[in-house]
């Protein structure tokens, strides 16, 4: 688990293919001291499992399921990524809850300066427009955000200098594909009103405005 507070900005160091899938080595100034094998560091918003480690650096093997559907398949030697250390019970829980299991991938669209912001457009895939919010939480790139603006699957986001100077938004510019977190009790909230009906739901959601209603949620 994960707050979406960014520790470091680490660098792809290796991408190596092996039987289908990659083994990747990330370079960062974390104090690596209090890894474990087995422990989830997340990275650009994926939690990935460290099986090797050193100090200045991580190695963890990611799956066909992840390449498939995070932006990790397109990374590059050499490219800058968020990296977030899981949680402690006694950490300072400064973003939202984060699982590191992205839910889809999204395009910047918009980028500006706003006084001395940072504001971004991010389109969303479109089945994830039910679980947006304007004022909700998000996490882009493992970075826990704030929508500002919603109008259908186009999300609207200011970044402050600070968070620009400790993360990666830097390398952000139009068409940059990112990773998307939606807030995770937006998915239980839709699993909870599905209700007996989640046992036999397709893998298209069954929740809908006439489902609302007929359930007695809408007047």
């Amino acid at each position: 688990m994960f707050t979406g507070i960014i520790e470091s900005v680490g660098q792809v160091e290796s991408l190596q293919q092996l039987g289908g899938d990659v083994r990747l080595r990330i370079g960062t100034d974390l104090d690596m001291s209090d890894v474990h094998l087995g422990d989830s560091i997340a990275t650009n918003g994926i939690c990935l499992t460290v099986i090797e480690w050193g100090q200045g650096w991580y190695s963890a093997d990611v799956s066909r399921e992840s390449l498939n559907r995070t932006t990790l398949g397109q990374w590059q030697v050499g490219q800058s990524v968020n990296v977030e250390k899981a949680m402690l019970p006694t950490t300072r829980f400064g973003g939202h809850i984060v699982s590191g299991h992205v839910d889809g991938v999204g395009e910047i669209s918009c980028v500006r300066h706003d006084a001395r912001s940072l504001y971004f457009e991010v389109t969303a895939p479109v089945e994830l427009a039910k679980y947006l919010a304007e004022k909700g939480s998000i996490t882009v790139d493992g970075i826990s955000l704030t929508i500002n603006h919603l109008h259908g699957n186009v999300l609207s986001l200011n970044l402050i200098p600070h968070t620009a100077e400790r993360t990666n938004i830097g390398s952000w510019k139009m068409g940059t594909k990112v990773n998307l977190e939606v807030d995770i009790l937006a998915r239980y909230i839709e699993r909870l009103l599905l209700g007996e009906k989640a046992a036999t739901q397709s893998k298209e959601s069954k929740l809908s405005m006439a489902f609302l209603a007929e359930n007695g949620f809408l007047k």
